[in-house]
């Protein structure tokens, strides 16, 4: 494909348009291609490390805040969402202003909100927060994307989209381990402070790095109600599945909310067909394969940013171990996924990505089933073999979609394509947050009262029992100050039992996600857009 591309170099608004292939060699360090993508890497890093650094914070948060069960998992949902639902309309933004803008201000922004949690003395305040960081993560993460498109030339794009893919991989597994050692040594809020430096690190490399490109045929409007339709249905989806376990799957508002994200869904994508410039073009989904990636990316989410909730929980509250100790643990989940990136883009890169996102999905299925069976007294051996599968099986996945989403889109919505490839594993983030959530909840909600009076404990009236049932949810035991040794040791007996029924359920839960996602993977193949800018900078 050729496209016609404005670019403006000198910030004063003038723009000429050049074909890719005519286009001035970068001069010095500044837009050249491997200096750009190590500059929209630290960017990229600090956004994905805070997807996952914060879940092994979130014991910490919780005691420290006196969370209640639903607010911390607002903590991590509030972020996703708002990723989610602003990523395709900061696509576009980064698409009719430049990348290169959108980045900066993305990286600002972020940077402060990181700094305004640390300061939090409210877990309202910290969700609010969240959100901005979300809201401004959405700027950062597709125009990182579209400013690797416009740079690198067709033959070095994938694998430019490959490094960029393992950073995220390695970054989003990372995230516990240096959570565990800033929440041990440091505090909690300090999770959140280090975003400070790194955000002006970027910040600077962006601003002596970075040259803008833009394609002369991007959009010239924006679908202000597309923007609001999509973000109404996204809200009401989630929402309805994170209050279901307090409302009740059976209870009205429950299923008042999931009408009106149907609703809302509906009357988004009519009238993406009749406005002049929408906000997804649906013309992209007839590309099967493009479809493919974004349905693999939810599914991929789901699984494994739904799973990591609760493992995070299991490790520190059901096996007692500190947070470095539980960051630790999920060493071979990180290991693997640094490892396996770039093993993953060789092997998409000879074979085309179908068998090793299959393979990769696969792997990530048998890795959940393994996790449905760990107990309270598993060993740190059984645990490391399916965080290790888990963290090969992610891997390709990783790196193979951003890949497919890309490269099947022209290059004039590279903003809208890096937009919805991460609007998709936000959402199914978010998605396995809440779903995996509902499943677990239901599930200790049942088991809870059988297993109390199973154990001879003294009865409980219904609001002792939904205090404790939400506190199992997180696998502390509710043992009350002054209990006997050994009644507390049934309650724990009990607690933790309850929490690992609940675990092993989302977990096999997490695991059918996964296998489906295998049948969508069979349906990807290799980029045929992914013409990139040739001849910017000498590769």
């Amino acid at each position: 494909m050729t496209s016609q591309t404005t670019i403006d170099t000198t910030g004063s608004g003038d723009k000429v348009p050049t074909a890719p292939s005519e286009r001035p060699p970068a001069s010095g360090l500044r837009g050249h291609p491997w200096f750009t993508l190590i500059t929209v890497a630290v960017g990229v890093m600090m956004v994905a490390l805070d997807g996952t650094i914060v879940a092994i914070a979130n014991p910490a948060i919780q005691k420290d805040l006196g969370a209640t069960f639903a607010q911390v998992q607002w903590i991590t949902n509030g972020y996703f969402l708002a990723l989610a639902v602003s990523l395709i309309t900061a696509g576009k933004l980064g698409d009719r202003f430049g990348h290169r803008q959108t980045f900066l201000i993305g990286v600002v922004g972020f940077a402060a909100a990181s700094g305004a949690i640390g300061l939090s003395d409210s877990i309202g305040l910290v969700v609010t927060f969240r959100v901005f960081q979300g809201l401004f993560g959405a700027l950062l993460m597709p125009a990182a994307l579209g400013l690797l498109r416009a740079t690198f030339p067709a033959e070095k794009l994938n694998m430019a989209i490959g490094i960029w893919g393992m950073v995220i991989g390695a970054s989003t597994a990372g995230g516990p381990i240096l959570g565990g050692v800033l929440v041990q040594h440091v505090s909690w809020q300090s999770v959140f402070f280090i975003n400070v430096p790194v955000g002006l690190i970027a910040l600077v490399l962006g601003v002596v790095m970075l040259v803008d490109h833009r394609a002369e045929n991007a959009p010239r409007s924006f679908d202000l109600l597309g923007i609001g339709l999509l973000s109404g249905a996204m809200f009401c989806l989630v929402w309805a599945l994170i209050k279901a376990p307090s409302w009740g799957w059976g209870d009205g508002k429950t299923w008042a909310f999931i009408a009106a994200s149907v609703l809302g869904f509906a009357l988004f994508a009519f009238w993406e067909t009749k406005v002049k410039e929408p906000l997804i073009p649906l013309g992209l989904f007839r590309s099967v394969p493009l479809s493919a990636g974004v349905v693999l990316m939810v599914l991929m989410a789901i699984a494994f940013m739904g799973g990591l909730f609760f493992v995070t929980f299991y490790l520190q509250n059901v096996h007692g171990m500190d947070p470095v100790d539980a960051g630790l643990h999920l060493l071979p989940l990180t290991g693997m996924m640094i490892v396996g990136s770039p093993l993953a883009g060789v092997a998409i890169t000879k074979l085309g990505p179908r068998i090793p996102l299959a393979g990769g999905m696969a792997a990530t299925a048998i890795a959940m089933y393994g996790m449905s069976t760990l107990k309270a007294d598993t060993g740190s051996g059984i645990m490391a073999v399916w965080f290790a599968l888990l963290g090969l099986g992610l891997a390709p996945v990783m790196v193979g979609a951003t890949e497919v989403i890309v490269g099947n889109a022209p290059m004039e919505l590279s903003g809208v394509a890096g937009g919805l490839q991460q609007a998709a594993m936000q959402i199914g983030g978010s998605l396995g947050t809440a779903v995996l959530g509902a499943v677990m909840a239901s599930k200790v909600d049942g088991d809870l009262p059988g297993n109390w009076a199973g154990a001879g404990l003294p009865k409980l009236t219904s609001a002792q029992l939904a205090q404790a049932s939400e506190a199992v949810q997180v696998g502390v035991a509710p043992v009350a100050k002054g209990t006997p040794a050994e009644i507390a040791a049934k309650i724990t007996g009990v607690a933790h039992d309850t929490f690992i029924s609940g675990m092993s359920l989302a977990s096999l839960v997490a695991a059918g996600v996964a296998a489906v996602a295998i049948l969508v993977a069979l349906l990807t193949k290799r980029g045929e857009n992914a013409d990139g800018g040739a001849g910017v900078g000498h590769i």
